[in-house]
């Protein structure tokens, strides 16, 4: 081979190896923009391979309800009682959850509460909030059939996201504070063409850039 030819290889091969260095930097870049609110949500599962199971519950009016009345929304589902003080505590920060939700026509926060009928939940939601008429919707699942039974809770509380197309993205085990931006920002990338392909099982990341995390402080 020539010397000539051989520099002109080199210079492709050098070529070559820039346009793969850029493409996979960018690659990450964009890995990183879309994983970013997952990774400091830090949920303790994540995937996209089981659809939620619908269910219809009364509303405090009595107003029947059915989850897949949201199909087209990111749907944040809580679950809750009166005797998880964990879920008493964590309220306030959902109600600021809420206030922010109302902003974003492509959100939901509905919670379910297993307590005994609507004026036994009024009465909570008064002592914990000030009000009987907090700025999330609340479902009433007295038998615990649908929070139980349908969805396996057995610790509270238990907050699930759902995504556009009813498909359960992520749940977290245990009270969180909901305020700041992590929450709407992980339900916001839900509707991203550009989903993250992070999966979380018994709350750790998985998944090709699961090591992304590691720079991600999570929520408390």
């Amino acid at each position: 081979m020539k010397p000539a030819q051989l520099a002109q290889l080199v210079v492709v091969a050098v070529a070559a190896f820039g346009v793969y260095s850029f493409a996979r930097t960018a690659r990450d870049g964009e890995a990183r923009r879309v994983c970013t609110a997952l990774c400091a949500l830090s949920p303790n599962y994540a995937g996209r391979n089981r659809l939620a199971p619908d269910f219809e519950l009364p509303s405090l009016t009595g107003e029947k309800v059915r989850l897949s009345s949201f199909r087209g929304k990111v749907v944040i589902l809580n679950f809750w009682t009166k005797t998880c003080r964990p879920c008493l505590e964590e309220m306030p920060s959902l109600a600021e959850l809420g206030q922010v939700v109302k902003t974003h026509k492509n959100i939901a926060l509905v919670t379910v509460s297993t307590d005994d009928g609507a004026e036994d939940v009024r009465g909570t939601l008064k002592s914990v909030l000030g009000t009987d008429n907090p700025p999330f919707v609340v479902l009433i699942d007295e038998d615990s059939k649908i929070v139980g039974d349908t969805f396996g809770t057995k610790l509270f509380p238990e907050t699930w996201f759902i995504d556009p197309a009813g498909v359960i993205r992520a749940r977290v085990d245990g009270a969180r504070s909901w305020d700041g931006s992590i929450p709407v920002g992980f339900a916001q990338s839900l509707a991203d063409p550009y989903a993250c392909e992070i999966g979380f099982s018994r709350g750790r990341p998985t998944g090709e850039h699961a090591s992304l995390c590691a720079d991600v402080a999570p929520a408390e």
